[in-house]
């Protein structure tokens, strides 16, 4: 377990760095897409119109533009899961709840069909060398997750805790080979919250990065900050979604 830090030590450091990026509109193409579980799937686009495209970290997220009903775009976020700047490609991952808008219209994209983004407006760019790493999440956090996971170099140590009722969409977590990774799943959010306060943390210095629904991840943020005495400066736990709102995204850390 971390020790818990007194009034009398000095305030520590945040080792993230922040990065402000020029929010540009971006009009691609579907190239493809592919189902990678039940509730997972990927659609790949392209376009001249990626060339400056920037996203630093796995935490970022752009916005996609969905045609609303009365013709204006209704805008969602997403992670850039992969961006090749050289083939000018860019694959975001949508995680199906099913039912959805969003769910619906990235169901039907086929090839060829138009694919707006804007952003991301900024990074922030989480260090790769920690001494360990904790990944905790339900379907929306998964490409963050896979993104991280591909990101980290050999040799690092990862704890990933993931939450969804599905055991064919475990499918989704291959950590690359090389990283010292351990895998747990649960099936409810009592399960997961408990999964994460019982962890014992390795030496050294960490970092946490949580992501699911708003009643979780207020949750989550209790167990890091006051069971497990995770340092606020090491700490990332975000709301991507809350039921009954369409759009939702809120930081919890802080």
């Amino acid at each position: 377990m971390l020790s818990t830090t007194t009034p009398t030590e000095p305030a520590r450091a945040s080792r993230v760095q922040r990065v402000r990026h020029e929010i540009v509109r971006r009009e691609l193409t579907v190239l493809r897409t592919e189902r990678l579980s039940p509730h997972l799937l990927a659609v790949t686009v392209g376009g001249p119109q990626l060339a400056g495209f920037t996203s630093l970290s796995f935490d970022d997220h752009l916005k996609v533009m969905l045609p609303g009903a009365d013709g204006a775009p209704v805008m969602r976020d997403y992670t850039p899961r992969r961006h090749d700047a050289q083939a000018q490609t860019l694959t975001v991952e949508f995680a199906l709840h099913g039912g959805g808008q969003a769910d619906e219209w990235a169901s039907r994209l086929q090839p060829g069909d138009t694919f707006r983004i804007g952003g991301p407006r900024g990074s922030m760019v989480i260090p790769l060398d920690y001494d360990w790493h904790v990944l905790a999440g339900d379907l929306s956090a998964v490409p963050a997750m896979r993104r991280r996971l591909d990101e980290l170099p050999a040799g690092a140590r990862v704890q990933v805790i993931a939450l969804w009722d599905d055991p064919a969409d475990d499918v989704l977590l291959q950590p690359p080979a090389g990283l010292r990774a351990a895998l747990q799943f649960t099936r409810d959010p009592q399960a997961f919250l408990a999964a994460m306060a019982a962890l014992r943390l390795p030496a050294g210095e960490g970092y946490v990065w949580c992501a699911g629904d708003a009643d979780t991840m207020r949750q989550a943020r209790e167990v890091w900050l006051h069971q497990q005495r995770q340092p606020k400066e090491a700490l990332r736990v975000a709301a991507y979604w809350k039921h009954g709102a369409s759009d939702f995204h809120e930081r919890l850390e802080g």
